[in-house]
């Protein structure tokens, strides 16, 4: 039985390997490699978008060294974690700072990270709230057109392959891997371990799309908008993005491709005046662009 098991899975190791490499599968990739490219494309903006959060700078406060002679000698391994290693979006506080971080944790989030609530700071998380949310978006789309591609040659695929073999055979079509991951949205954490180490607490901050939407929201309110005219300035957030695709037709309005014509189609949203040559976040300066058109066009006003 053990001799015809491993006979099997030699078989099926050598009719993969033959398979991927006859001249019917390379034709067959060949003829989905401007499709495949466009997938690949796509992915790679996606990753970028993922890539947009800039920290803003902490202050340096300097550095100083810490010598630990008491008795107990670190006798919890929380206790000597929390003083060997340093991370700047991890905050070791007291007790009661924890506490207060668990109920009021944006307020928290600014104090302790010198997260400034300013115009600046808002427009930059908007910018993010914006990108992580056609990021998020994007992934999806993306799986959805890569899923109707390899249907589309489905039946030319030999059924063992497709069962057995799924995963490389997206590889070898030449499909690059999608990472439905969200490490990367930005964590901050309150941290805090008592003297002896015999207890511990952490909170942890996660800026993921509903946080954002939040986080965006409670800076308006705390600055109150000052620096802008009153009336005239909008938050980015999901509803904002949703209510100009809606106005727009779900149309980019440089291309004029919609989802009519393309189902999967990424589309975002750009400030018709860029924000760095003073366009505000309105509804008037709020365009729906595809993801190729919002790329190639930058800064730039078309």
């Amino acid at each position: 039985m053990e001799y015809i098991i491993i006979s099997l899975i030699i078989a099926w190791f050598v009719y993969e390997y033959l398979y991927y490499r006859s001249d019917k599968f390379i034709k067959l990739r060949d003829s989905i490699k401007e499709h495949t490219n466009n997938c690949n494309e796509l992915n790679e903006h996606i990753e970028k978008l993922k890539k947009s959060y800039v920290e803003i700078k902490q202050i340096d406060y300097g550095k100083a060294e810490y010598t630990d002679k008491s008795l107990y000698n670190f006798k919890r391994p929380e206790l000597k974690k929390a003083r060997e290693t340093k991370n700047k979006n991890v905050f070791e506080c007291s007790s009661t700072v924890c506490n207060g971080a668990r109920q009021q944790p944006f307020k928290y989030l600014c104090k302790y990270f010198d997260l400034k609530a300013n115009e600046e700071t808002l427009t930059n998380f908007e910018n993010v709230l914006n990108n992580f949310s056609a990021a998020e978006q994007g992934k999806v789309l993306l799986k959805n057109e890569r899923d109707t591609i390899v249907k589309s040659i489905s039946s030319e695929i030999p059924v063992l392959i497709k069962l057995l073999s799924k995963r490389k055979l997206i590889k070898k079509l030449g499909f690059t891997n999608i990472d439905f991951s969200q490490f990367y949205f930005p964590r901050y954490s309150f941290k805090y371990v008592s003297a002896g180490g015999n207890s511990s607490m952490e909170y942890v901050i996660i800026l993921d799309i509903e946080n954002l939407n939040k986080f965006v929201e409670y800076l308006s309110r705390v600055i109150k908008l000052k620096n802008s005219v009153e009336g005239q300035r909008a938050l980015m957030t999901s509803l904002l993005r949703e209510k100009i695709k809606s106005r727009d037709n779900y149309t980019c309005q440089n291309c004029g491709l919609s989802i009519n014509a393309e189902q999967n189609l990424l589309l975002e949203i750009d400030h018709i005046i860029p924000l760095s040559k003073n366009g505000l976040t309105t509804e008037e300066n709020l365009q729906t662009l595809c993801w190729k058109c919002n790329r190639s066009k930058g800064a730039k006003i078309l």
